[in-house]
């Protein structure tokens, strides 16, 4: 059960909207942080990555199954309350909509004995309602529904506006290079976190979605003052190293995991803060002085690596080194 507040009943939701908007209920009820609720989530074993849920409570359409067990369970829910948790969801997703729990039914539109009391009919005549327009008494039933829609939609774009209000006002915070923690290596303008493409074995970087998996896993290793090796961890090749493609010196040559010790000084990078606050950090391949990027600062899924020149706004050339779920729990 949750320890601040009354737990909300996942049943009461009829729509997508409704479900985000009693999950922020859920959350605002446990008095939990984004933060500590990774760090329940981690303990146990599960990933719930502090970006994850600030998207998933600012969506529209209900999330995945194993990160809604997650959320709920790092709320402070039961067995049981997962389990409900869970079947509105699978509703939903399979349906779009559910109907009318008994009580909304009757809030909305009567009981049924209201229904049957209509002028000039009794119950052992026709059921069939009289010729004519529909009893004025029900008219009220769809003012009803339009000011429920209203209130939901304007609790979604509340909770959607006070979501960077719930640890710091503002973007998302930056993290810079710390030795040896594994890092999601993040976009500060698109969002995105970088990874190669699973069941590739041409080592491109590409960015994805955060939530998604990123491979290969990514750490730092230190060479010098601001100078740096990204080090990789890939699931089905092995260690390596994150790089310039053979080394190339021209801008627009990708950047490419592979075995260490091939490219020299393509394989060092300068990690540098940019702004004051900073706002992220350029990476600078070290055999170049160029900086790392999003192909023509592209913002979209899948656009690929490269490098390219520093000058200019830095759209595309930022970065946060994001510390996983484990090893921020265990830091």
């Amino acid at each position: 059960m949750v320890v601040e507040g009354r737990a909300p009943d996942p049943r009461e939701a009829r729509s997508a909207a409704e479900f985000i908007a009693l999950l922020q209920v859920l959350k605002d009820a446990s008095g939990l942080t984004f933060r500590e609720l990774t760090l329940r989530a981690d303990a146990v074993g599960d990933v719930l990555p502090r970006s994850t849920i600030a998207n998933m409570l600012g969506r529209t359409s209900v999330p995945r199954e194993e990160l809604l067990a997650a959320f709920v369970r790092a709320c402070g829910c039961g067995p049981t309350e997962i389990e409900d948790w869970l079947g509105v969801r699978k509703e939903l997703a399979v349906h779009g909509q559910r109907a009318a729990t008994a009580q909304a039914a009757e809030d909305e539109g009567g009981t049924e004995e209201e229904a049957e009391e209509v002028p000039g009919a009794s119950a052992e005549e026709s059921p069939e309602p009289p010729a004519g327009p529909p009893p004025a008494r029900r008219r009220p039933r769809t003012f009803l529904v339009a000011a429920v829609s209203l209130v939901v939609l304007a609790a979604a774009a509340v909770t959607a506006a006070l979501l960077v209000r719930d640890e710091q006002p503002g973007p998302t915070p930056v993290a810079g290079p710390v030795a040896g923690r594994t890092v999601q290596i993040r976009s500060v303008h698109s969002g995105l976190c970088l990874s190669e493409k699973r069941g590739t074995d041409s080592g491109r970087i590409h960015q994805v979605p955060c939530d998604e998996e990123t491979i290969p896993a990514f750490s730092l290793k230190p060479l010098g003052d601001d100078v740096w090796r990204i080090v990789t961890d890939h699931p089905d090749f092995g260690p390596g190293c994150t790089g310039i493609w053979d080394g190339m010196r021209e801008a627009g040559a990708l950047m490419q995991d592979q075995e260490c010790g091939k490219r020299g000084d393509a394989e060092a990078f300068w990690i540098e803060p940019q702004g004051h606050p900073v706002k992220g950090y350029r990476i600078r391949p070290a055999h170049t002085h160029l900086c790392v990027g999003a192909k023509a600062g592209s913002s979209k899924p899948d656009a690929e690596m490269v490098q390219m020149g520093c000058d200019g706004v830095d759209r595309g050339s930022l970065f946060s080194f994001d510390p996983v779920a484990s090893d921020a729990a265990g830091g």
